[in-house]
């Protein structure tokens, strides 16, 4: 019996161990996962919708913690010297999505890439910038003729519009 006990005690520590490598590697912060864009935490959860913005985003986790609740956003790839600024702006709007549908406002969300995890605060000076972006986006989407806003060549190249872009670099 006491052979039993240990064998069980000891598949504990190792399913306590392995989760704990598993969270770790998926740069999820300590806290009950509430959402999941994957599929290897259980199903996939609907998009968050804002009718008043329509924005629509899929954060890839959302952790619950002491009450609060933070997006995380999983980057494949090394991490940058900072986050780009696409990757801040996409998890600023999932926190905005967040404070919408939950009715709860992120203090921050968190980017992880596959070395490095970035916790950036969720502002309202940068709620604000996404706002004015959202708002620029709409007007462009309008427009007929819209200019590429980028220098990088390798960026252009694996742009999905690269085929029929009369502006591209490469």
């Amino acid at each position: 019996m006491i052979y039993l006990i240990l064998l069980l005690f000891v598949l504990a520590l190792i399913f306590f161990w392995q989760s704990n490598r598993q969270q770790k590697a998926a740069g999820l912060p300590g806290g009950r996962v509430i959402y999941t864009d994957t599929d290897g935490w259980g199903k996939v959860e609907k998009p968050l919708y804002y009718a008043s913005l329509r924005l629509t985003g899929k954060p890839d986790y959302l952790i619950e913690k002491n009450g609060q609740i933070i997006p995380v956003e999983v980057k494949s790839g090394r991490a940058p010297e900072a986050p780009y600024d696409s990757h801040i702006f996409q998890l600023a709007s999932y926190c905005l999505l967040v404070e919408k549908t939950y009715k709860k406002r992120p203090p921050y969300g968190i980017i992880h890439y596959e070395n490095r995890d970035f916790a950036v605060d969720y502002t309202r000076e940068l709620e604000s910038a996404l706002i004015e972006l959202l708002a620029d986006m709409r007007e462009d989407d309008a427009r007929r003729n819209v200019h590429r806003s980028h220098e990088q060549a390798s960026r252009c190249k694996r742009c999905g519009y690269q085929a029929v872009c009369e502006e591209k670099l490469a």
